[in-house]
């Protein structure tokens, strides 16, 4: 049973009811769909920035300078910050939130820090949730900024509206930044920290992959955005940046194609999770159980101990 109280508060901007509906989503409380699925009506207007990259890139520190931006725009922010799952607590690891105090205070901003929960991709997908509940409350902007793992990073990518992953020149060599697989999803890259040496050696490098790539003039070729956020130098580039990337999907017509790609491969996770928790539940787990020593003492194959279960999960539906 969904509280159509909450749900009020947050198209009214409240903040403790957004906390709130976010923590109800965490929980993976059984009324955490039916909150999703009354607030939908509401969803799509906000845009969503992902910001990625190896640890120590200073992607607090960007979203910190690129958040205050937005704000003279008077543009309302909500940051999801998301960390480590803590290996004694599963909750997140509070550090990023730590750095961002200085517009923690702002009422145009919401800052939610959430654990990847095991995600390889860095990006839990209960944080595609909570961005859903900062979107219906009206906010303009939403960021996840997310652990960079050296895992593949696809889970941004298919999250967000613009991708940017932000290097520095200690990140290691270009070859390094390719197998991280961020390459291949960077709308844009920033080179944070340019100020130190091997800058200009690190951005020929990414320069020189970059142009290897196959493009034509229809296609979007990655820029580099030299910055140092410590001192707000570059800032205003990147979010410009970001405007010319949301104008050229928009004027290509791939705004909605990718918003449409990225809602399919929502939906088809969605029926993975729930038919996941339909089959291993009492009746299933009880069957696997009931099956292992026949495994072990080598009488039936897991295969068929696999088959039986799905046979019997298909008979109960």
């Amino acid at each position: 049973m969904i509280d159509i109280n909450l749900i009020e508060k947050i198209y009214k901007e409240d903040r403790r009811s957004i906390a709130r509906a976010i923590s109800i989503i965490e929980s993976d409380n059984s009324s955490a769909s039916e909150y999703l699925k009354d607030i939908h009506k509401h969803v799509g207007n906000a845009y969503r920035i992902g910001i990625t990259g190896p640890p120590g890139a200073g992607k607090s520190t960007i979203t910190n300078q690129l958040t205050k931006h937005f704000r003279k725009q008077n543009k309302k922010v909500g940051i999801i910050a998301v960390d480590p799952t803590s290996p004694f607590t599963g909750g997140a690891l509070l550090g990023d939130r730590v750095r961002m105090n200085d517009i923690g205070m702002d009422n145009g901003v919401f800052i939610r820090s959430m654990a990847t929960r095991g995600s390889l991709g860095g990006l839990s997908k209960k944080a595609i949730d909570a961005a859903d509940i900062l979107d219906a409350a009206g906010f303009d902007i939403i960021i996840f900024e997310t652990v960079g793992v050296g895992q593949s990073e696809l889970d941004i990518a298919q999250a967000t509206d613009t991708t940017i992953v932000v290097l520095v020149p200690e990140s290691g060599d270009s070859v390094q930044a390719m197998k991280a697989g961020l390459m291949e999803i960077a709308d844009f890259f920033i080179l944070n920290k340019s100020d130190r040496p091997g800058s200009q050696q690190a951005y020929t490098a990414l320069q020189t992959i970059l142009m290897i790539k196959d493009h034509d003039e229809n296609s979007w070729l990655p820029n580099i955005i030299k910055t140092v956020a410590s001192e707000n130098k570059g800032i205003e580039e990147i979010a410009n940046e970001i405007d010319r990337h949301k104008s050229f999907m928009k004027d290509k017509n791939l705004f909605h194609q990718k918003r449409e790609r990225q809602s399919k491969i929502r939906i088809k996770e969605i029926v993975e999770h729930k038919l996941k928790d339909e089959l291993w539940g009492e009746t299933g787990e009880n069957s696997l159980n009931s099956s292992l020593q026949k495994v072990v003492l080598g009488n039936l194959s897991p295969y068929q101990i696999a088959e039986e279960i799905i046979q019997e999960f298909k008979n109960r539906i």
